[in-house]
């Protein structure tokens, strides 16, 4: 049998979840549902005091951005992002609308039997994700 993959974009990770009983009814081989943004990280988890605290760089305070070279970690940081002064925010702190992709920064990745392709594209267009 072959496989086919799908990459669907959705608002959120509730929403693109909504669909796995789904997509699972269609026996997909794997599945996952990942946030995505502009830099590598998991995003602020732990509060760091920047007097005392080691930590390396800005970006990193802000944005929880992780695993950069310094002249990475620099443009980050010029980024409006890691200030949050120009940036436009939902009310939950997310980004509504950063560089055209209108909310859409949940990644839904789906490995799926050729013969179940066409259907579940129909199940993940039907749900709002765009693939």
């Amino acid at each position: 049998m072959t496989e086919k993959g799908i990459l669907a974009y959705f608002h959120s990770p509730a929403e693109a979840e909504s669909i796995l009983p789904k997509l699972k009814a269609l026996r997909v081989i794997d599945v996952s549902v990942d946030k995505i943004g502009q830099f590598a990280g998991g995003g602020v988890s732990e509060s760091i005091n920047p007097l005392t605290g080691n930590f390396p760089g800005l970006s990193y305070l802000t944005l929880g951005a992780e695993g950069m070279d310094i002249d990475s970690s620099i443009l980050a940081a010029a980024n409006a992002d890691a200030s949050g002064l120009s940036a436009p925010r939902a009310s939950d702190g997310s980004i509504e609308d950063y560089g055209g992709i209108n909310g859409l920064d949940t990644l839904l990745t789906v490995v799926v039997d050729e013969q179940s392709y066409d259907q579940a594209l129909r199940v993940i267009r039907d749900a709002g994700g765009q693939a």
